[in-house]
Formats: C-alpha cells, sequence, structure tokens
C-alpha cells in the first residue's frame, strides 16, 4: 500500500485522487492538505480532463480536520484554495465530517454508497472555518441550517433527496458509478466544460470565507511569483522590471 497521504493515479484521461490516511479514516492532516492541494494543481495543469476524489478505506471518505493540528481548509478546497476549471467527481462511503463535507460541496457531481453519513459538527466542537455556508447556495436553506448547526447527520438517501448528491449506490459499485460518469464527461469538448463550470461557479453565491479564500490564493500567489522577486530587485538595481507573468 502507498505511503502517499494522497495518491494520484492517471487512467484514460481520468485522474482518481485518493485520501490515504486510513490509518486515521483520513483525518485533514496539514500535510494531507498540503498534498492534495499538490494533487489539484496537478489535475488542472495536465491533461487529465475529470477528476474523481475517492478514498482508500471504505470506513471514511474523511472524519474531517486533524484536530491536533487543523488545517487551512481552503487552501485545499478546488476552486477556493486552487481554480479548478475541469468537472471533480466525489466518491463517498463512510463517515464524511465537516472538512470532507467542504470537499463534497465545491466538487461538480457526486456518488455515495448506501452506507455513507453526512455530519457537521462544528457547533459541537466550538470552532468554524465558515466555508460550509457556501452549501446554502446549493441545497434548500433549511435543509442547510439543520445540518450545519448540527440538529442531526444526513444519511446517503437523505442526502439525495435534498440535492447534495446526485446517486446513491451500493457500496461495492461506488468507484463503477463515479467511472461512469467520469468516462461520459471525459468525450465532452473541454472549453464547454470549463466555461460552463466558470458561469455556474459565477451564478452559484459565495460566503464570506469563500471569498476570502479565493482572494488569499490569488494575492499568495502573487507574493510567491517571480514577478515579485523581479520588482524588488529591479528596484533595488535602479533599472526598468522585466516581468514575465510567472
Amino acid at each position: 500500500m502507498s505511503t502517499e497521504l494522497v495518491t494520484y493515479e492517471s487512467k484514460d484521461d481520468i485522474a482518481i485522487i485518493t485520501l490515504n490516511r486510513p490509518e486515521k479514516l483520513n483525518a485533514l492532516s496539514v500535510d494531507l492538505g498540503e498534498a492534495l492541494r499538490a494533487a489539484w494543481q496537478r489535475f488542472q495543469a495536465g491533461d487529465d480532463r475529470v477528476a474523481i476524489l475517492a478514498s482508500s478505506t471504505p470506513r471514511a471518505f474523511t472524519v474531517g480536520a486533524d484536530l491536533t493540528h487543523p488545517p487551512e481548509i481552503w487552501r485545499f478546497t478546488p476552486s477556493v484554495g486552487v481554480e479548478v476549471d475541469k468537472p471533480i467527481i466525489a466518491a463517498v462511503d463512510g463517515y464524511c465530517v465537516g472538512g470532507g463535507v467542504v470537499l463534497v460541496n465545491f466538487c461538480d457531481l457526486c456518488v455515495v454508497a448506501d452506507t455513507a453519513v453526512f455530519s457537521y459538527p462544528e457547533a459541537k466542537v466550538g470552532v468554524t472555518g465558515g466555508l460550509i455556508s457556501s452549501l446554502a447556495a446549493r441545497i434548500p436553506h433549511k435543509i442547510a441550517m439543520e445540518f450545519v448547526l448540527y440538529v442531526g447527520d444526513i444519511s446517503a438517501q437523505r442526502a439525495y433527496e435534498v440535492g447534495m448528491v446526485n446517486k446513491v449506490v451500493p457500496a461495492d459499485q461506488l468507484m463503477d458509478a463515479a467511472m461512469e460518469y467520469a468516462v461520459k464527461l471525459k468525450q465532452h469538448a473541454p472549453m464547454v466544460l470549463s466555461t460552463l463550470k466558470r458561469f455556474v461557479g459565477e451564478v452559484i453565491a459565495k460566503g464570506p470565507s469563500e471569498r476570502a479564500g479565493i482572494a488569499r490564493r490569488d494575492t499568495e500567489a502573487i507574493l510567491d511569483s517571480e514577478d515579485k522577486l523581479e520588482g524588488i530587485a529591479s528596484f533595488k538595481e535602479k533599472r526598468p522590471p522585466k516581468f514575465t507573468g510567472r
């Protein structure tokens, strides 16, 4: 078994990105988050047309943030911490808790095993990053409030009924169902898919934490850029800068 916290398999233009910390039920550590961030960057920059986000253990998609050293969830949330304009399909089995729900929320499609359970206990734990507020733009308001205020968990069937997921299947058919979606999507025009995904992203209301994450992503990219270093160097050397856009 791979020791990588997130594995990336490219298969016929489909990226299978797998959370791989089974001994901790894929608790989202800082290191796992950075590995997932790198996987999204690889997917966006590469030739794969569709991604499936899955788990290496049927016990849990993820039990959420590792509270011993919690990460900044926004950093590895697709289309927040990393711009991703290609389709992403979540394949969820077992427990999907906290930050895992956020990840699913920002995927484009979701297939769940009939054994899956969604839970969002931030109100009980006493901490929040706020990204979950975007759920209220994707499912009915009262259902979203019941869930995020932690009145109770949501079963796979209930998640389907309220529009959180696209399909519920037996656990042993989960990856086949996700792959069926992926195979269909990879045959479609990439420019159309990315344009429609971007346009839909502009239609859906963004919560404050989502907007803040996007702003931090874009400003940090500038702070980490070669152009920043060139600008400083040219100022010190009293010469015109030679910017490259990198």
